[in-house]
């Protein structure tokens, strides 16, 4: 019992230098995780997983495109006239920029906000004070002097903002008309414009599909937006304009683009520097939500766009509470250790269905990871953009 292993998943932020356009990000990442294992006296395992943050990897490849860049292919795609912006998040970060240089691109906005909460829990109002009012926000639709009868001025919890002024300030500012309506229902901005950008993250196919079933003449999604360059500025073929961040006022840093070859370099690079295979990904926000904002933390289209194929799947565990109250309540010290440990070993390849995984989280092991590395690395000034996490794929008996 002596040499009994103590601790299972380790997740440790790395400190790597300011990363600019250009750099070798493969052979950074790959240094400052070998030095911090030799200065802080740790070794590299196979099966280790280092994840790189999206932020790094974009900044690296250049991607950034101003709000002009914008402005001009919304123009283009749309014809410039009235455009109805639907769904779009509470976000001074991810969306205020991207509005900005749609307004720049047309004469007229009509903006239509979901409401109690944007696609990802931000509020515009509670729900209790919907109940009050009594107002059914599946079918109800609000004009903003409706709205603001009902409503008054609400401010986000977290950041003071009323999102509907601020907003509305922005695209007048801009130069562009604006008309602001509250609706759940896609269709409902066919009453005001055939043309349509729908800013909605993770329900973006479903809404363009009604849309144009609906008779709707344009319909973009922020996906169809900066998809390809626009006088030689980044881009992002797959995502467009999901996933992207404030970088100044007039510019956003776009979701990197593809970085499969990336992850591939720094295994290999590992490889090579210690024998060891490890598991590499670029990640962003995590998949998590927060119980008391009721904020969903994944803005992002997805939370890895590259992982090495080590990382492809599901997680396949035993639920060992299940086993110990259940299969094995007779047993207790070394006879239920190594009772459950030999389910371990003999467990099937496939657990679906099966009540001893009951409980253990069906989700990808991306999004499960990419969230410890989100949570690890956080979003402020800690400066470790690159995460190295150490016996996920470890269980009980190692």
């Amino acid at each position: 019992m002596a040499n009994d292993r103590r601790v299972g998943t380790v997740s440790r932020g790395i400190r790597c230098p300011i990363i600019r356009q250009g750099d070798d990000l493969s052979e950074i990442v790959t240094d400052s995780v070998l030095e911090a294992a030799s200065i802080e006296g740790f070794n590299i395992n196979d099966r280790d997983v280092i994840s790189v943050t999206e932020s790094i990897v974009a900044r690296a490849q250049g991607n950034y495109c101003s709000v002009e860049d914008i402005a001009t292919d919304v123009r283009t795609k749309t014809g410039g006239q009235t455009i109805g912006v639907i769904f779009p998040i509470l976000s001074r970060n991810r969306f205020a920029i991207c509005l900005k240089g749609i307004a720049m691109g047309c004469k007229k906005i009509v903006l239509m906000l979901s409401y109690p909460s944007d696609e990802v829990g931000n509020q515009l109002v509670s729900i209790d004070k919907i109940d009050d009012a009594g107002v059914n926000p599946y079918s109800d639709v609000l004009s903003l002097e409706r709205y603001r009868e009902l409503f008054g001025y609400e401010k986000h919890e977290f950041t003071g903002v009323d999102y509907v002024e601020y907003y509305s300030d922005l695209i007048k500012d801009a130069g562009c008309d604006v008309e602001i309506v509250f609706a759940n229902q896609a269709k409902t901005i066919l009453d005001y414009t055939d043309t349509v950008i729908t800013c909605d993250i993770h329900t973006r196919a479903r809404t363009k599909r009604i849309l144009k079933a609906a008779g709707a003449k344009t319909v973009l999604g922020l996906d169809d937006i900066m998809n390809a360059p626009i006088d030689g500025s980044g881009c992002n073929e797959t995502y467009g304009l999901l996933g992207s961040n404030k970088a100044t006022e007039d510019q956003v840093k776009l979701f990197p683009r593809e970085c499969k070859d990336l992850v591939l370099k720094i295994q290999a690079n590992v490889l090579k520097a210690t024998g060891k295979h490890v598991e590499v990904m670029v990640y962003g926000d995590g998949a998590f939500k927060d119980p008391k904002g009721k904020i969903w933390e994944l803005a992002d289209p997805v939370v890895s766009p590259a992982f090495t194929d080590g990382l492809i799947g599901t997680p396949n565990e035993l639920k060992l509470k299940y086993l110990a109250d259940n299969d094995f309540a007779h047993l207790s010290g070394e006879a239920l250790k190594d009772a459950i440990s030999k389910s371990i070993k003999e467990k099937d390849a496939n657990l679906v269905g099966k009540m001893a995984s009951e409980g253990t989280t069906p989700r990808q092991l991306t999004d499960l990871i990419g969230s410890l590395c989100d949570l690890t690395s956080g979003s402020g000034d800690k400066g470790t953009p690159v995460v190295l996490v150490q016996g996920y794929f470890d269980n009980y008996t190692n």
